[in-house]
């Protein structure tokens, strides 16, 4: 997901989404700069055709960041993920940039309320021929990882997790994840500038803004005191939080 997001006229023929604009640089110049530069050019076109058809959602903005994504996608193949967790789908953007990265053999527990989403993307998967590498749960997350622990050879299993759901639950998930991660581990949490309201006193944010802002300054404090891991702050998208499991 992102904030802000922002509608204006964009050449459709180009590889850009025709509508939503992601990023918390002060510079739209600039942003584009750096997706046309060194994003779009790198792009799979499987996740370019995505992309383009996620544009037309009327909640486009909720997709994960092209240039997040390139992120993402180095991370997965540097800690050679093969098993990976993903908690919040929508159209499957980072889900097929994870199974796209992965080992043919590889999996990923996909974890959402909403499958509805998740089917537009679906076809986008299947042409791209990653789809026998995702199981995708209907569920709310918490529930899921808690059976996933029930059974004690899945903690230190996983190699890679990212999340982008509900903000309340996050620390709650990071709990979790961490059991799953194997020493070594990355997860990503995505919205982790929550649209820049961070840095805004309260009574500035709006009300559909304010209870995401609380619980994501919860969170930043959390992982930034938490001595399992390792973190980078990066803003890219709306913000991602990279941690790596270390004890």
């Amino acid at each position: 997901m992102g904030f802000p997001v922002n509608f204006g006229s964009m050449d459709n023929t180009s590889t850009k989404s025709p509508n939503v604009t992601k990023g918390l640089l002060q510079s739209e110049e600039l942003y584009q700069y750096i997706l046309e530069t060194s994003v779009y050019p790198r792009e799979l076109e499987p996740l370019k055709e995505l992309r383009l058809a996620t544009a037309n959602h009327p909640k486009a903005g909720m997709a994960t960041a092209p240039d997040a994504g390139q992120l993402m996608a180095m991370l997965i193949n540097l800690v050679n993920a093969r098993k990976t967790i993903e908690i919040g789908v929508f159209t499957g953007y980072s889900l097929l940039l994870t199974a796209l990265a992965i080992p043919d053999d590889g999996k990923i527990i996909a974890i959402d309320i909403n499958r509805e989403d998740y089917e537009i993307g679906l076809p986008f998967i299947k042409k791209a021929g990653v789809e026998h590498k995702i199981d995708f749960i209907e569920s709310e997350a918490l529930p899921v990882l808690d059976k996933f622990l029930q059974d004690h050879e899945n903690e230190g299993s996983f190699d890679f997790a990212f999340v982008d759901a509900d903000k309340v639950n996050y620390k709650n998930y990071h709990e979790r994840l961490l059991k799953l991660l194997k020493i070594g581990g990355v997860v990503i949490y995505d919205n982790t500038l929550w649209g820049g309201s961070v840095i805004l006193p309260e009574e500035l944010v709006s009300e559909r803004k304010k209870v995401g802002r609380r619980a994501t300054i919860e969170l930043n404090k959390l992982l930034a005191a938490d001595p399992r891991v390792q973190i980078s702050h990066a803003p890219l998208g709306d913000g991602i939080t990279i941690c790596r499991r270390i004890c």
